[in-house]
């Protein structure tokens, strides 16, 4: 930050000689050129700056970059990259170039990033602060190997930067090496002890460790510490580091059991996010777990009911809206479990043999490998939303976690839905709200220090887009055949760190539901998910393989993953 700074400070003296209008000079010039000026003032002094047109060349690169600057500071990324655009093609510089290259890394464009820190470095001099933040960018791109050796290169240059021994930590924890990410994160904290950043990533490596403890002294000290010293960083973002402490302080509240302590946190993180821009991720996580918590049914410490059997409650066809098991307790740390949903028996649309079949055999598979699993068939609105539930509570302080769902699912611009069995298209109604939102799913188990694995075998031939179509109360609403791939683990997303996403065919196609007891895709991997020692990528290209093979090429199974390193589902 200190050579970031002084870079500044060259563009600040740029501008004050430049032979300009006294009124640009005098009045608007400090607001514009001000890294502790509101984002607002600098915004409109500099817009009032350019406006005047005394400026050129050099002087005028400088005022789109101050721009930028005031941009960055409002988290509108498109803007800073436009006018940092300017600026280069005015004057080409380190400094521009660098803080262009964070808004792209701030959007997850972490290639054009990359581009922009080289761009930087090669005009030079070496600088510890852009291979700290070409670090970023590698590890944003899940390269940890290259994060490291960057900022090993910022360390090299300063020793004294605690953020490049933060962000080395949590790329070593990234690849699974808590020991060496603990010294490294401890080693931050002993060079700035006012630092709420590193307590927050201590706090995640606490988690991991079963620490809880741990987790929520540290957690509660970056709280204490973000709210009396905000960041002075202009790369950040009002508040996003008092947002990831209380996201970080409730998962590790409700790890621990105390519910109504994360209530708290999680109401506090929405409460600032109201009237900051922050972390979408967060924002996501915090919205759904709040919640699944605030639930009425939702179990307090008091009176946490039984850990969760093998196997919940399945209602029979004709017990459809039966009441649903109790909630689970947390369960013990190290924990793989799995939700395990096969729907076909449906009520007033194409009913299909194949789903329920298709989650007892995969339900099968994982219980041969040591998953505890909650199976549900052809369930009803009211009791798959309880199920779902009930396992994202469950699961806060698993390990490893798959969730398997087989049966309709429908695409409503652009947002997955999974279907119960009771859904029923009439005209007029909220056709959402009868259906199972897949991106809820994705956003409560959102955590980077758990593994989730999510298959979907959900894109069945049939007429439901249309249905959804024909039936909602809103001409705008667009149901297409298939299911999209999720936006949030599009280009650039940070949200599903640590998780992989499968679907039985390609986004936008429809899988097939096959002739036999089983669909070719679920055939396909409960045959394979039980082999030892296949590293799970590698295990659905096998599954992608004998899918394609079996359909004569009409379907080929799709998937994306962040995953932070290999996974094993069953043991080598």
């Amino acid at each position: 930050m200190r050579r970031l700074l002084v870079a500044l400070s060259l563009l600040v003296a740029t501008l004050s000689t430049a032979p300009a209008l006294a009124q640009a000079r005098n009045q608007l010039g400090p607001l514009c050129t001000s890294d502790t000026a509101a984002a607002d003032q600098m915004v409109d002094a500099c817009t009032k700056i350019i406006a005047l047109k005394v400026f050129k060349g050099e002087q005028l690169a400088t005022v789109y970059f101050w721009r930028a600057v005031g941009w960055n500071k409002k988290g509108d990324y498109a803007k800073v990259i436009a006018d940092a655009t300017e600026a280069i093609r005015l004057q080409p510089g380190q400094a521009v170039y660098n803080l262009r290259g964070s808004a792209y890394y701030d959007k997850g464009d972490y290639d054009i990033a990359i581009a922009d820190f080289d761009d930087a470095l090669k005009i030079g001099p070496p600088s510890g602060t852009i291979f700290h933040n070409r670090g970023n960018a590698w590890r944003g791109k899940g390269d940890y190997a290259k994060a490291i050796a960057d900022y090993d290169t910022s360390i090299k240059a300063d020793p004294k930067s605690a953020f490049s021994f933060q962000n080395r930590g949590i790329s070593k924890e990234a690849l699974g090496d808590l020991d060496g990410a603990l010294a490294d994160i401890n080693q931050a904290i002993r060079l700035d002890p006012t630092l709420p950043q590193p307590l927050i990533n201590r706090t995640a490596i606490w988690r991991a460790r079963g620490d809880l403890d741990r987790a929520i002294a540290d957690g509660s000290e970056a709280i204490r510490l973000a709210k009396e010293k905000p960041p002075v960083n202009i790369m950040t973002p009002p508040n996003s580091v008092l947002i990831s402490g209380y996201t970080q302080r409730a998962l590790a509240y409700e790890a621990k059991g105390d519910y109504a302590r994360a209530r708290d946190d999680y109401k506090a993180t929405l409460a600032i996010m109201a009237s900051d821009a922050g972390s979408k991720s967060n924002q996501a996580t915090a919205r759904v777990r709040l919640s699944l918590l605030t639930d009425a049914s939702a179990p307090s410490p008091r009176d946490a009911p039984s850990p969760p059997t093998q196997q919940a409650a399945v209602p029979a066809p004709q017990q459809i809206g039966a009441a649903p098991a109790p909630s689970p307790a947390p369960t013990a740390r190290g924990t793989r479990m799995a939700l395990v949903i096969g729907n076909g028996a449906y009520a007033h649309v194409k009913a299909l043999p194949n789903p329920p079949n298709d989650a007892r055999a995969v339900a099968r598979s994982l219980r041969d490998i040591g998953f505890t699993v909650s199976e549900g068939v052809d369930l009803d609105r009211a009791t798959m939303q309880k199920m779902t539930r009930d396992f994202l509570l469950g699961a806060a302080r698993a390990q490893v976690v798959v969730v398997y769902y087989a049966g309709h699912g429908v695409q409503v611009d652009g947002r997955n839905y999974l279907i119960p069995v009771d859904v029923e298209f009439k005209p007029g109604t909220g056709m959402t709200e009868s259906m199972i939102d897949m991106d809820t799913i994705m956003a409560g188990l959102d955590d980077q220090v758990r593994t989730n694995i999510l298959i979907f075998d959900a894109c069945r031939n049939n007429p439901m887009a249309q249905r959804v179509t024909a039936a909602s109360s809103s001409r705008g609403i667009e149901g297409v055949s298939g299911l999209a791939a999720p936006s949030s683990l599009g280009s650039g997303a940070t949200l599903g760190a640590g998780t992989l996403i499968a679907f039985a065919t390609a986004p936008g196609q429809v899988a097939l539901d096959g002739e036999g007891a089983n669909s070719p895709f679920s055939a396909a991997l409960s045959r394979h998910i039980g082999t030892p020692g296949l590293e799970v990528q590698q295990m659905l290209t096998r599954v992608r393989a004998e899918v394609v093979s079996t359909t004569k090429n009409k379907q080929v199974p799709w998937s994306n993953s962040s995953l932070l390193g290999e996974v094993y589902l069953a043991e080598k």
